[in-house]
């Protein structure tokens, strides 16, 4: 049995975005939600990490992103083809955040950023009112 999820393009490592799952268990405000051809989990709506492929995405404070490009296995997050890379988005190969607490300290990178944004309001499309 494959460990990848394939549905549509999207195909991402479950093994990985299981992880990470994991130690987001029981965060309030926490989605998940298929995107950049992978799984991203977002806090408020605001993306904080997520799995593409092998790799973890991770949205951390643009002002960090020279610091922690220099951090094992981590590279621009690039989808905007010719424009370059936005500051803020990187991948982490696995490598990087092979041991727990290597995953641990992305997701809480990731996290903490996600959390200092404004909240999103949800679009009608996905009011669910309780």
């Amino acid at each position: 049995m494959s460990r990848d999820t394939l549905a549509g393009s999207m195909v991402y490592s479950t093994t990985q975005a299981e992880r990470v799952r994991t130690m987001l268990a029981g965060r309030p405000g926490l989605t998940e939600k298929e995107m950049f051809g992978g799984i991203a989990f977002l806090l408020g709506g605001n993306m904080a990490v997520g799995v593409h492929g092998e790799d973890l995405i991770v949205r951390v404070n643009p002002a960090q992103t020279n610091a922690l490009l220099r951090e094992l296995g981590a590279k621009p997050f690039d989808l905007s083809g010719s424009r370059g890379p936005p500051a803020g988005w990187l991948l982490v190969a696995p490598t990087g955040y092979r041991t727990d607490v290597a995953l641990r300290t992305w997701i809480g990178r990731g996290t903490a950023y996600a959390s200092s944004l404004p909240k999103k309001v949800p679009k009608k499309t996905q009011s669910k009112r309780r």
